[in-house]
Order: structure tokens, then C-alpha cells, then sequence
């Protein structure tokens, strides 16, 4: 297997909002799909060096691109 193959497939569902903000970044920064600026959004946010700790019992629905004040989740003051 290559070094770019991907045999892994990641399906998430966004809103109509979130996938106009993916869009804007993508064109932005003129990146070839949608998959690789979301893959460069996973390896920003994970090189950012911090991780969420979530509440018990925070459902998948609580998470949002758009939304920072989703449920569970602690708020940021920035």
C-alpha cells in the first residue's frame, strides 16, 4: 500500500452552515477537495495542543463546527 492511499473512510453530516464555512476555507486556501481541507483542519486543530475534555453523557449532536457554545462543553472566554 502507497503512502497515499487512505483505507480508512470517515462519513460526518454537517449543516448547511458548517459546510458553507468548509467551503470558505477551502477556497480560501485553495485547497484540491473538500476531504483534504477537512484533513487540514483536523491537523490544525490537533497541532493547536489542546484537546476538549467532555461532560458525561455529551451526545455526538452537541458538537458543532459553527456552534462554540455546544452542550457540554466548557465555554471559551477568547
Amino acid at each position: 500500500m502507497s503512502a497515499l492511499e487512505r483505507p480508512e473512510r470517515l462519513q460526518i453530516m454537517l449543516s448547511l452552515e458548517e459546510l458553507q464555512a468548509l467551503e470558505d476555507f477551502r477556497f480560501e486556501k485553495r485547497m484540491p477537495s473538500r476531504a483534504a481541507a477537512v484533513r487540514e483542519l483536523l491537523r490544525r486543530g490537533l497541532l493547536s495542543g489542546g484537546f476538549l475534555k467532555v461532560a458525561a453523557g455529551t451526545k455526538s449532536q452537541d458538537f458543532g463546527v459553527i456552534d462554540n457554545g455546544a452542550a457540554g462543553l466548557p465555554q471559551d472566554d477568547a
